[in-house]
């Protein structure tokens, strides 16, 4: 568990995802993505019951941001590195530009490293926030996918190389 303050001072920690927070994710979810197929509280649930890494910032008792990632072990008597997969994060808009993303986004990469995972993800090619972050933790754009999203909005594929553990 970390912990840091927020803009207004107020301490936000960042901790693991639980399956009562599933509601708060799909409630932020829907105001942060409206015209991009928001995940439902289902979806979150069931990424949890998956077994996959999830990451909740907190203020006070409050939501106020999330992230989740899919670790892909290395094939047994393989010669390919394990892969791991960011599946989303959001941040409450209050919050924003105040490290919370990053925050969010190094707790993952730290569960990536030590597995010693090359991760992707994908992030709309308008995201400039987003897109400034992944760079600046080492990702680098490798692909675009055409209309990717449900608004019909494209998205790069980033990818950051396999690192040792920090």
């Amino acid at each position: 568990m970390e912990s840091g303050p927020d803009a207004a001072g107020d301490a936000i920690v960042v901790d693991d995802l639980t399956l009562d927070d599933a509601l708060a994710c799909a409630r932020l979810e829907a105001a942060l993505f409206p015209g991009d197929d928001p995940w439902n509280a289902a979806a979150f649930r069931a990424e949890l019951h998956a077994g996959y890494p999830y990451l909740a910032a907190r203020r006070a008792e409050d939501l106020v941001g999330y992230a989740g990632i899919a670790l892909l072990p290395a094939p047994a008597f393989s010669r390919e590195p394990a892969e791991a997969e960011v599946h989303t994060i959001g941040v409450e808009p209050s919050v924003q530009g105040h490290g919370v993303g990053r925050r969010l986004l190094l707790g993952l990469l730290d569960r990536a490293d030590a597995i010693g995972a090359v991760t992707f993800l994908e992030v709309r090619t308008d995201n400039v926030p987003a897109l400034a972050l992944y760079r600046s933790e080492g990702f680098e754009v490798v692909g675009t996918r055409p209309r990717y999203y449900a608004s019909g909005a494209d998205a790069h594929t980033m990818r950051r190389a396999a690192r040792p553990r920090r």
